[in-house]
């Protein structure tokens, strides 16, 4: 089941919900219970046993670790 991100325009809230199906028209808003959400455009992440996470390079913002807070070296 995939989770979709939403906005709500009645509270103006943004979400994720899970969705059970394709038909997601009709979701309420978690936080005011509207229906008037609409689908947000987003990104998924996935990885796979074994993978390592992206190195750095040396050039700046070359990793994508870079500005994230999380500890890395150039």
């Amino acid at each position: 089941m995939p989770i979709f991100e939403f906005h709500c325009s009645d509270c103006e809230k943004d979400s994720e919900v899970l969705v059970r199906s394709s038909r997601w028209e009709g979701t309420p808003c978690p936080h005011c219970g509207s229906k008037k959400l609409a689908k947000k455009f987003s990104t998924f992440a996935s990885s796979v046993a074994g993978e390592s996470a992206p190195s750095c390079s040396g050039v700046p913002k070359s990793c994508g670790m870079c500005g994230t807070g999380k500890p890395h070296s150039h």
